[in-house]
């Protein structure tokens, strides 16, 4: 392929696989958890950390990463103590970043609206080894985190109630995915951008969910779409001359509207044979429950 002869390209095809793995692999603890929209408020905040590596002189995707993470924790803190003014906090913490980024860019010195546009969007020729570095490092860290502690993370994303009886430490769990997801936006922000990172997150899990019914099976299938449509749009986007973020995003969700599609009458089919189905034992038997599902996770 006649891509793979140019730098940038290579290095925007690393930053998509690994971003094809980050994304689904944190989404689908978010989408558990009922926050999907969780990474486009920590994409909001991340604009500051952006703005501020800029100003001064420093990594934007670093900097980014911090001030993701800080802003990461507000957020659940917020969840945790601010009640019936939690929605009033989270909506200033989110667009007081966004503005904040784009003060920061605008002051800083060589700042421009072009590079603003780059980080909220996504650019394949923005893509410096530098970036390649930082990210194949923030993936490191959110893949060991997904995968090593997917047992703890699956039941406090099912249960929280639950996984507190267990004895797992509820809300330094809830914190780590809460930063893992920010991490895995500064890792997106120079493909995907800023923007559109969580669709990437949501978007492929929904997608595999179409098709699976456990929890392994659809982070696989998640993490392969996610990979699938990364380095589809990337490539999309050299020959085409698109914006790369806008193509993933949009390649992502006809991939989900195809899974359901074909995942229709097979999900009819199963409710017809459920149906004329003789019932065998204790129908309390046959469900497992959240909790259940939840305790066979962590080997409870």
């Amino acid at each position: 392929m006649d891509l793979l002869n140019y730098a940038f390209m290579q290095r925007a095809l690393i930053a998509a696989v690994l971003v094809g793995i980050t994304a689904p692999a944190i989404g689908i603890y978010l989408v558990q958890r009922r926050q999907p929209l969780m990474g486009d408020g920590i994409g909001h905040v991340a604009m500051t950390g952006v703005g501020l590596g800029f100003l001064l002189h420093a990594s934007p995707v670093w900097m980014a990463t911090a001030v993701s993470a800080l802003g990461s924790v507000l957020m659940e803190l917020i969840r945790w103590y601010g009640k019936t003014r939690g929605d009033i906090a989270l909506a200033m913490l989110f667009y007081g970043g966004m503005a904040g980024g784009v003060m920061f860019v605008n002051i800083a010195p060589g700042g421009s609206n072009a590079n603003l546009m780059s980080y909220l969007f996504g650019s394949l020729s923005t893509v410096a080894p530098s970036d390649v570095t930082a990210i194949m490092i923030l993936s490191a860290f959110v893949v060991a985190v997904t995968l090593g502690l997917r047992r703890q993370l699956f039941a406090v994303s099912q249960d929280e109630e639950f996984a507190r009886v267990t004895g797992l430490p509820v809300r330094a769990l809830n914190l780590l995915t809460a930063v893992t997801a920010a991490v895995t936006v500064t890792v997106a922000m120079r493909v995907v951008g800023l923007i559109l990172i969580s669709a990437l997150m949501v978007v492929p899990v929904a997608a595999a969910q179409q098709l699976t019914r456990s929890f392994a099976a659809t982070f696989a299938v998640a993490v392969a779409l996610g990979v699938t449509v990364t380095i589809s749009g990337t490539i999309t986007s050299f020959y085409q001359d698109v914006p790369p973020g806008a193509t993933i995003v949009l390649l992502t969700i006809a991939a989900f509207v195809v899974l359901t599609a074909l995942a229709t009458p097979l999900a009819r089919r199963r409710a017809r044979a459920a149906a004329t189905a003789e019932p065998a034992g204790d129908p309390a038997e046959c469900s497992i429950p959240a909790t259940r599902e939840a305790a066979d996770e962590i080997g409870v």
